[in-house]
């Protein structure tokens, strides 16, 4: 059917014109009272819908490392409760060297040597026991990289080092501790390792709590983000409320007007 086929009286044309119109506000408001956004599309604002777009993107991007963080700071805890137990291990090694000194008796001297280095094997164990999904910090010399921000160009590399025997250059007793200087030797080493560790445990306190505070930056950014874009596309339900209600009754209204503009033409039904 064409524009042309039916004619309408200039009054009727007026309203329908403006019930089309009511139509479509209503429409638009009824889909903003569902989404709760007055920007639903770019043809809605184009400004704010790619602003609050890009702001949305970047906090998910954000949220992403945020999951990497975690993860990182789950690695560095299993590192730190490793050297917890290898200096442990370590004083408990000094004690029974320490036992090995107080006496001259062969016997007793090659028990403790034993002693000591089923300790050794121990830390061996425990460094190699230390890793999170995959990666030690404690057996081997790797690298923990933590990205910060979206486009990895601010991060963390947390270094590992050997926190296993041979790292702390604990050497094996067996046969060695009839001698008091290999004794000491040996104390002297394990005292040197113990500084080793500490020294070790400030840098990964320190690397921890960088990561930690960029935790929490992250999520304060996120938040930001987020409540950025909310305030660009969301809509107040109060106002959109009251122009559902008008709108309602603004359509009931034209309905009445359109119903009474055809009214002339249906006059003509009387001369018949």
């Amino acid at each position: 059917m064409t524009v042309s086929d039916i004619s309408l009286t200039a009054g009727m044309r007026t309203n329908l014109l403006y019930l089309q119109n009511t139509s479509q506000l209503l429409n638009r408001t009824q889909q903003r009272v569902s989404s709760g956004k007055q920007v639903n599309s770019a043809l809605d604002n184009p400004t704010n819908y790619f602003a609050a777009k890009n702001a949305t993107q970047r906090a998910s991007d954000l949220s992403d490392r945020k999951d990497g963080m975690s993860e990182a700071v789950q690695t560095v805890n299993a590192t730190n409760a490793g050297l917890t137990a290898i200096t442990g291990l370590i004083n408990a090694a000094k004690g029974v060297a320490q036992s090995a000194l107080s006496t001259s008796d062969t016997i007793t001297r090659a028990k403790l040597a034993s002693q000591y280095d089923t300790i050794r094997s121990q830390i061996d164990n425990i460094s190699s026991d230390s890793g999170y999904r995959g990666l030690n910090l404690l057996s081997s010399i790797n690298t923990l990289t933590v990205n910060f921000n979206e486009d990895a160009t601010s991060k963390l590399n947390v270094i590992g080092f050997l926190g296993n025997s041979i790292g702390l250059s604990l050497t094996a007793a067996s046969g060695t501790w009839q001698a008091n200087s290999n004794i000491t030797t040996d104390m002297a080493l394990m005292d040197t390792a113990i500084s080793t560790l500490r020294s070790n445990t400030q840098t990964l306190a320190a690397n921890l709590n960088i990561i930690t505070t960029r935790q929490s930056f992250t999520d304060q950014m996120i938040n930001t983000l987020q409540t950025g874009a909310d305030n660009l596309t969301l809509a107040d339900m109060n106002e959109e409320g009251a122009n559902m209600l008008m709108l309602q009754t603004r359509q009931t209204l034209g309905t009445t007007s359109l119903s009474l503009s055809s009214q002339a033409a249906q006059s003509i039904l009387k001369l018949f």
